[in-house]
């Protein structure tokens, strides 16, 4: 059998980083984490619960009622994230959550406490993992890493096309200047900021399909387990 490895895939919001994961894991055969997801139920609970970041900053024991997991839907093809057990998938993904996620996510505690976690779900290997600070917080020993990026229209309209055929209400114009946000704020935050690692390989993919992705991707992949 040959060794397992992690993958870790960061980049900027809305660049198919997810999409891409999915692939890698399914062809692959390894376990997939939406890192962003998790934010996103972090970010949603204490929506939900009228939890300010400034509560958690002065109390972290407030998250650790919070779990967290994915499954797969094998009838739409996609995973769903779960929340202390009930499918969010279709909340997390809403304006309202987007356009809270990145000051969340800059909290100290709060990305303690979910790095931990995925951590420790990376333990024995075999992971595909994406976010924004995968390779270079989470999985810094990563075999594999990978950078996306891509121009802000497309990814927005990319973003665009995954809401409506999930059945989510959205606006092209509100989603660009939420990419736009993010990425500056993603980019300039303190706490873990977006940033390349220094040996990850960059995807631009602008111009590529999915299909076109997937296969360079898995090629990478395999590259490296192949060479272990």
């Amino acid at each position: 059998m040959s060794r397992k490895i992690n993958i870790a895939i960061d980049g900027h919001s809305s660049c198919g980083k997810g999409t891409l994961a999915k692939n890698l894991a399914k062809e692959l055969e390894y376990m997939f984490i939406d890192s962003g997801a998790m934010y996103r139920a972090v970010t949603l609970y204490l929506m939900q619960n009228d939890i300010s970041l400034e509560e958690v900053q002065a109390n972290p024991g407030v998250l650790l009622d919070i779990e967290i997991s994915f499954r797969l839907d094998p009838m739409r093809g996609f995973y769903n994230t779960h929340l202390n057990g009930e499918n969010v998938e279709r909340e997390i993904r809403g304006m309202a959550v987007s356009s809270q996620v990145s000051q969340v996510s800059a909290v100290k505690e709060i990305r303690e406490f979910l790095v931990d976690k995925q951590k420790r779900m990376g333990e024995n290997k075999g992971v595909v993992m994406d976010g924004r600070d995968i390779g270079t917080v989470v999985f810094p020993d990563a075999e594999l890493k990978i950078f996306m990026t891509a121009e802000p229209m497309v990814r927005a309209k990319r973003r665009y096309d995954e809401l409506t055929e999930k059945g989510i209400p959205a606006n092209l114009e509100e989603i660009y200047n939420n990419i736009r946000y993010r990425d500056e704020y993603d980019s300039s935050r303190d706490v873990s900021p977006l940033i390349q690692a220094p040996d990850a390989i960059v995807l631009n993919n602008t111009e590529m399909s999915r299909e076109e992705q997937a296969r360079i991707a898995v090629t990478w992949a395999k590259g490296v387990i192949m060479a272990g």
